[in-house]
Order: structure tokens, then sequence, then C-alpha cells
């Protein structure tokens, strides 16, 4: 399905980015992606399809061109963020090589004082969850650093997360245990609704399913906005500073919510702030996102594909008070964690891996048509990270705006700090900066409120 729904206004890739304050050494690198990465079989593997009528399928690559897959680039002077954005926005606009493995990286230098490394990666090889969970598992602990340390808290072996993929995988228990020293924040997030989905009887699936596909299927198309339109080939990338958790914990604790719920409400002051500067903000208007929902149980990480759902969040735009605000987005969000949606979604876009492509093509139009944007949210290493043998100072990545969606919004924390990425059509909205901007301005705000102040 994913394959199919590749499409040069919206290409089926995710895509990251590493920060590092050093060059990476290249040859250090090949040689780590051919011992850890490659030992995965997806990652060596390409899609074929033999004959007319017949399935795709994956068919091992004999030798796999490293030249290829581990590029160099220098990025022009300055060699700021706006330029690594446009070395950013420019390839995510590129298709990847289809009678190759689907991944590629690319070292970038002349980033500042230090480097960058991005990657892009098909949806059809996994979801973002398994995803990053593999990329995280081609690092160490960085020792360097005590930061994220509990005190008296030591460093012992590899990144637990290697054995995910390894090759005798870990049974439920032991891979929570696994995750939970290196992403204690998303251990909840990947194990709730995959339990809760589990408990269930086939009976139980089928009685909750029916209403929720109703409801699905009768929601009217999202509101007319400038995020929402034709599509072009052109993509524009943007991303936040790193904001800390500490910050983002004092708000939570003086007008409530889940770290999540605050960070989901800057996003829509920021997408508030930036309609009302192009003067197109409509009272009581509502912005639909589209938030994918893991439905993976744990113990099977290491086979990578797609195993998660979808609901549809309805982001209370046209509301000025954030506190109020707030408090809507999260009587939405809490009524939709007790939705079977994600189930019905799942089971939907299982069906259509199976249809014509003529009736996915259908299907997946119509259900973009009920949103404007994808809007995920990923709990990540709550420790510092070495990759190559140097320390790893951030990461971002952006999701793909599948069924000719727009824009694309990813929130996700790492070693105490929070970056939002911001990806867009380049026709709709030519300058996501600005909503990020935007962003910033609704959290400063937040944090205002929070504690009381009336500066500005």
């Amino acid at each position: 399905m994913w394959l199919r729904m590749d499409h040069p206004t919206n290409l089926m890739m995710i895509t990251g980015v590493l920060f590092f304050n050093r060059p990476l050494d290249r040859s250090v690198v090949v040689e780590l992606l051919q011992e850890r990465l490659l030992s995965l079989s997806r990652f060596s593997q390409k899609v074929v399809r033999r004959g007319r009528g017949s399935r795709h399928h994956w068919e091992p690559q004999p030798e796999v061109d490293m030249d290829w897959h581990v590029q160099e680039a220098q990025l022009p002077a300055p060699g700021g963020d706006t330029e690594l954005r446009e070395f950013v926005s420019r390839w995510m606009s590129t298709p990847l090589d289809l009678t190759r493995p689907l991944w590629q990286t690319h070292l970038i230098t002349n980033y500042g004082e230090g480097s960058a490394m991005m990657w892009r990666l098909h949806h059809c090889i996994g979801d973002g969850v398994a995803l990053m969970l593999v990329l995280l598992s081609l690092t160490d602990w960085d020792r360097s650093s005590e930061a994220g340390l509990e005190p008296g808290e030591e460093l012992h072996g590899e990144n637990p997360l290697r054995a995910l993929f390894g090759p005798h995988p870990p049974q439920a228990e032991e891979a929570k245990a696994l995750l939970h020293r290196v992403l204690p924040e998303a251990v909840k997030l990947l194990t709730v609704p995959a339990e809760r989905l589990a408990a269930l009887t086939p009976w139980q699936r089928g009685g909750a399913s029916v209403p929720a596909f109703g409801r699905l299927a009768l929601r009217p198309p999202d509101s007319r906005t400038p995020f929402k339109g034709s599509l072009g080939t052109a993509k524009r990338a943007a991303w936040s500073d790193p904001i800390s958790m500490t910050e983002i914990a004092a708000v939570r604790e003086s007008l409530g919510g889940t770290v999540n719920d605050v960070l989901t409400n800057a996003v829509a002051g920021g997408l508030r702030r930036y309609l009302e500067g192009r003067g197109e903000l409509r009272e009581k208007l509502n912005i639909r996102a589209i938030v994918p929902v893991s439905l993976r149980p744990l113990e099977e990480m290491y086979s990578l594909g797609n195993q998660f759902g979808l609901v549809f969040l309805s982001l209370p735009v046209g509301i000025a008070d954030p506190r109020r605000r707030l408090a809507e987005l999260r009587r939405r969000m809490n009524k939709l964690k007790r939705s079977f949606e994600p189930v019905v979604a799942m089971q939907i876009m299982s069906a259509l891996g199976a249809s014509p492509q003529q009736v996915q093509s259908l299907v997946v139009r119509i259900f973009g048509a009920k949103g404007t944007a994808v809007l995920t949210n990923v709990p990540g290493p709550k420790r510092r990270l070495a990759f190559a043998g140097q320390p790893m100072e951030g990461f971002m990545f952006w999701v793909p705006q599948s069924a000719r969606l727009g824009m694309g919004i990813s929130i996700l924390s790492y070693a105490g700090q929070v970056r939002v990425g911001v990806v867009t059509d380049e026709g709709l909205v030519p300058d996501p900066e600005n909503v990020v901007a935007g962003l910033h301005q609704e959290f400063r705000t937040m944090q205002r409120l929070a504690t009381g102040s009336t500066t500005s």
C-alpha cells in the first residue's frame, strides 16, 4: 500500500536529521552500517514485481552499493540553519531509487562548527516508530557525559535497543524492559494501545469497530485553509529550536494536562498565529490532524512493516485564549484515547494493501479529504547517545503526508529537550519557519500564563 501511494507530490519517505558538534568519519559510518544496519535483511533488499498483475515482493540485493547509500555533501557558506533547510527540503522532494534498497543517508559538513546526517527511508520498510527504533539501535551510549542519568545510575554494556533487532527477538516483558532503559516515556505510548487491542475478543473488536467505522466514514471533509489545496512537487522543511523539557513540565504543572497536551496546544497556537498573519483566520475554526497510533506488539518490533492505526484530532485553532484552547484539546484527546478508530483504520489499510490500485487511490482520497495535516508525537531517548563515535546533540524527523495532505508536524524529545518539525507543500505554505516561530511565541505565552507574568 505504501509503495503504491508514492506520488511526485507526496513521496512516502520518512526523513530524519541527526545533529553533531563534530564531523563524522565516513569510513567509520560505512563500517557501522555494514555491521549493524545490513544485518537487518530489509535494508539489503529491494522491491520487485515480476510480470503484469503480480504482487510486489522483497528480493535480496546481491551487493549493496554503499557509495550510493552513504553520500557526502557540504553546505554552502555560511552553513547555518537556512542552508540546511534548503538541503533537506530539496532531498525531501527527490524520490529514492526503486531499483535499490529503499534508504539513503547524507553526511553533511560545514554546518556551523559541527555536522549533520540526513536519513531518507521509505515508509514501506516500516512505520515511524519501528524505523526510529532501528536508527536508535545503531547508536551507542554517550559515555562522554552524565546527562540523562539518574543519581547513582551508570551505563553498562551496549545500547539495549540493539537486542530488539538481534537474532533472537525478545518476548514482550523483556522487550518492554529493554525499551524502558532508553525510552521510558515511550513505553506507555507503545504498549497501551496494543495491549488494549490484544485483550479484546474478536466479538468485542467487531462490536466496537462498527460504530467507529461509521464515524470515520461519515466525517465531513476538513475546513478549507491555506494549509489545504492542490499540491506541487516541492516541499519545505523547518524545525524549532530545542525546548527544555523542564520548562514544558512547569507549564504542564500550572495549566494542567500532559506534556503532549501542552505541545499540541503550542502547535495549534502556532497554526493560529500563522493564519492570523496572513489575514485568513476565521472564528471557531478547527483544523483536523491525522494522528498515527502504534498498535505493534513490542515482541514484533523486529518484523518492521507498518502496524499502526489513525485517529482524527480536531485542533481548536479558533480559540485565542491558550488556557481555554488547552482545556478543549484535553477534552478531545481524552475522548480519542477511548476510541476504536485506530483499530478500524489499521483494518482498512490492511485491506487496501490487497485491493486494486484504483480502489486504494479512491479510499485514500476520501479519507485524506477529512484531514489537513499528519501530527506525530514520539518521546525519544532520555539519555544522550553517540553515533559512529560522535555524541549526538539532537535529532529531528518529518513524516510523509499521504493522501495528498499538504502538511506534516512531528514532535520528538531527546535528552531533556523537544524539537518540533514542520514540512509543507511549497505552493501552499512556502514559509513553514513562520509556523515554527508562531509555535515558539505561543509557548512563551503559556509560560507567562503559568508564572502569572504580564510582561511580553
